[in-house]
């Protein structure tokens, strides 16, 4: 059966949904950054003219948007509020979290529960990690790019072989990119212009299948490829990580890749790009030190790539 399976992270917590080997989901936090489901109290701080939202602001001093306020509510009243959708960065902006007064809705799921453990089998994350950093995942005589915008997230696909073809093998790739970098919101797939109309209703149905598990709805594909998918939007995906903070995503694989380093010495040597230098908290670097029990000891290359750190143990 499947399963969640937690590793705590130094800077982050990762989650991954296991069938055998198979990484079936994934899931990212950063301490302290708000998620979906978290409850909270906030002051109402402006209601919307002619609208039923307005803007809260918690008692970190976050401030959040607020959807279906009840009449009664009124400026200054402190409300009980669960999140919605935690705050998204984008370039040049911050998007606000959003929120609902606590029990007007249905439960929403905050971070996977699951069995934690010392670290994820081996290749597992890193697979999810380098397939995200690149935005990409290959399939059979072809690959999908996946990008992010203000407006959406967009999956072009590119392949040898007939449109027909090339749009049923992407597929399940499609699948596997939604789940594992944890997509939401708006979503546009370019499959390549399919004329024929009965080609185009197989590849719907080929999609239909394989997100019939994943919450969703979804346009018919149109006559230049375009389809249209629409899911639950609850906080930055991998991709917008990695759009709008891939130093950081940098820099806390760089601590990973350092409390799995082996050998014997007192000594840890972590070798990365200058720009993560900057990133590594101190309160981080004590934290890997703690875990590994060795002298951690930061060297920078400007020859490594940002996703290639890399750990050794010294004897001095």
């Amino acid at each position: 059966m499947a399963e969640w399976l937690i590793e705590e992270g130094i800077g982050e917590t990762r989650a991954l949904l296991v069938e055998g080997e198979q990484v079936l989901a994934v899931r990212l936090m950063w301490p302290g950054n708000i998620a979906a489901g978290t409850h909270c109290s906030g002051r109402l701080i402006a209601k919307l003219q002619g609208t039923r939202r307005g803007v809260a602001l918690l008692d970190d001093g976050t401030e959040t948007l607020v959807d279906h306020l009840p009449p009664t509510a009124t400026e200054g009243q402190t409300l009980d509020l669960v999140i919605t959708r935690a705050p998204l960065a984008e370039r040049g902006r911050l998007k606000r979290a959003q929120a609902r007064i606590a029990g007007t809705e249905a439960p929403i799921p905050s971070f996977p529960e699951g069995r934690t453990v010392r670290q994820f089998p081996s290749g597992s994350w890193e697979d999810v990690w380098h397939a995200a950093s690149a935005g990409s995942l290959d399939f059979p005589g072809g690959e999908i790019i996946a990008s992010t915008t203000p407006a959406m997230t967009l999956i072009d696909i590119d392949g040898i072989g007939s449109p027909r073809d090339v749009a049923l093998a992407a597929v399940p790739a499609i699948g596997q990119a939604l789940r594992w970098f944890d997509i939401g919101g708006n979503i546009g797939i370019d499959f390549p212009t399919i004329t024929d109309k009965q080609a185009r209703k197989a590849v719907d149905a080929a999609l239909e299948a394989e997100l019939a598990d994943w919450p969703h709805e979804r346009t018919a594909m149109n006559g230049f490829g375009f389809v249209q998918l629409v899911a639950r939007l609850e906080g930055p995906s991998l991709l917008h990580r990695f759009a709008t903070s891939r130093v950081g995503m940098c820099a806390r694989m760089a601590l990973r890749v350092g409390e799995r380093a082996e050998g014997h010495g007192p000594v840890l040597e972590l070798r990365i790009h200058p720009a993560l230098k900057a990133k590594l908290k101190d309160e981080w670097l004590t934290e890997l030190a703690r875990r590994t029990g060795k002298q951690v000891r930061i060297t920078t290359d400007p020859g490594l790539a940002l996703e290639a750190p890399q750990a050794q143990i010294l004897a001095s």
